[in-house]
């Protein structure tokens, strides 16, 4: 019993050491965007991530890797592909909309994962999860109400970070099932790699220049590779080993306070009112799903009974 409680507190910790770091990147993304395109930063952001492992996971997991079945290299693959896909959307919406907006969308993840759960998995959504999704929908729609008087680039931000909550929602589910299994490493490597690799194509297919213009540009791509990259995400997927994927993305929407403190402090970004009450909303609803998630009766990630014991 102690040594589950102990566990427990190491996968709550985990998460919130995730949620704060990656309450960072919003801010580190603006000030790289003075010196690169927003799918530059992108491809850096993964691509030294990757170079930073590199080194030690062939040192410590070359023989686990060696053990991955061809369906598991291929969930790995797509969650490179959806991972990518939720950067390149989030990271160029944050080009067009205000932090806040763009952090609070992009944190709706919960909801499609929930969505994903009944259309995918056959899972009966209850009524406290449709009412939730709801509460949540009328959130979304109050920032971009806020947004219309700003022009159709702010709402085509909106739109980009409501993008990326899909693609990270699909990106969590999948390492829900492979963290199952795998080793922390075993599976964030091939994932950022894959990922890596197709933002650094689509740099070069969109003929935009590879290399950023100042030199502090470079500071702040390694500190978002370093902290929300290594150091955020990794915590949040070795979470996913003890926690379901819907408590892991419902975590995550302390990013938005910490990313709009950091924004108003750095960047001179107070957050609109209509923000406000649409990050509210948000809140609540996904909280009500989470509550409607752990409701007896609700069925748990695959592999957590197993992982608990591990």
């Amino acid at each position: 019993m102690c040594f589950d409680r102990g566990r427990g507190v190491r996968a709550y910790t985990g998460v919130g050491l995730g949620v704060v770091t990656v309450s960072m990147a919003a801010t580190l993304i603006r000030l790289a965007q003075e010196g690169a395109h927003s799918l530059v930063v992108a491809a850096w952001r993964l691509t030294l991530a990757t170079l930073v492992l590199a080194p030690i996971v062939m040192v410590t997991r070359r023989a686990e890797l060696r053990t991955l079945t061809r369906r598991e290299w291929g969930y790995a693959l797509a969650a490179g592909l959806l991972l990518a896909l939720h950067f390149a959307s989030w990271i160029t919406s944050l080009a067009y909309t205000s932090v806040v907006a763009s952090v609070v969308l992009v944190s709706t993840s919960p909801i499609f994962v929930g969505l994903a759960s009944h259309v995918l998995l056959h899972e009966r959504l209850s009524r406290g999860m449709v009412a939730a999704l709801i509460i949540a929908i009328i959130g979304s729609a109050l920032i971009g109400l806020g947004d219309l008087g700003e022009g159709v680039h702010r709402l085509w931000g909106d739109v980009l970070a409501l993008v990326g909550a899909v693609a990270a929602a699909g990106y969590f589910l999948i390492g829900r099932r492979l963290r199952a299994r795998l080793s922390l490493l075993a599976y964030v490597f091939p994932v950022y790699c894959t990922a890596a690799v197709v933002l650094t194509f689509s740099v070069l297919l969109s003929s935009l220049p590879v290399l950023p213009k100042h030199q502090e540009t470079w500071l702040w791509l390694l500190l978002l590779a370093l902290g929300p990259q290594i150091v955020g995400h990794s915590s949040l997927n070795w979470a996913l080993r003890y926690l379901s994927a819907t408590y892991v993305t419902v975590a995550t929407l302390g990013e938005p306070i910490g990313a709009t403190l950091l924004a108003w402090w750095l960047l001179g970004e107070p957050p609109s009112y209509w923000a406000v009450a649409g990050g509210v909303l948000i809140f609540v609803g996904i909280v009500a799903a989470s509550r409607a998630e752990r409701a007896p009766g609700a069925e748990r990630a695959p592999g957590a009974e197993r992982a608990q014991g591990r």
